[in-house]
C-alpha cells in the first residue's frame, strides 16, 4: 500500500501537467509556446510546472501570490525528491546487525 501512495505521489502532478498540456492552451500561453521548459517540469519538477501553469495569467503574469504558491511548489519537489533519500536511510539502518 505504501508503495502504491508513493507511485500516486509521484505520478499524479505529472498526469495533471501533461492533461493540462494536451487538453487546454493554458501551457501553451505560460511558457510562450516554447516546449523544452515544460518537458524539463515534467521530468524534473512536475508540482513547480503545474502550479505555475495554474497561476499564470495572459494579461499579468503570475502575482505576487501566485509565486508564493509557486515557491510552495518547489518545496514539494524537493520534499518529493529528499523523501525517497530519507526512506532509503531509513531502511537501511533498520536492517544494520550489530
Amino acid at each position: 500500500m505504501c508503495c502504491f501512495v508513493m507511485l500516486l505521489g509521484l505520478l499524479g502532478p505529472r498526469f495533471a501537467f501533461l492533461y493540462t498540456w494536451i487538453f487546454t492552451t493554458r501551457v501553451h500561453l505560460a511558457f510562450s509556446g516554447a516546449w523544452l521548459l515544460p518537458t524539463l517540469g515534467l521530468l524534473f519538477a512536475p508540482w513547480t510546472a503545474l502550479i505555475y501553469v495554474m497561476a499564470y495569467a495572459p494579461v499579468t503574469g503570475v502575482s505576487t501570490l501566485g509565486w508564493c504558491f509557486v515557491g510552495l511548489g518547489v518545496l514539494f519537489d524537493l520534499g518529493m525528491y529528499s523523501s525517497r533519500s530519507a526512506q532509503q536511510r531509513y531502511n537501511s539502518r533498520g536492517t544494520a546487525t550489530y
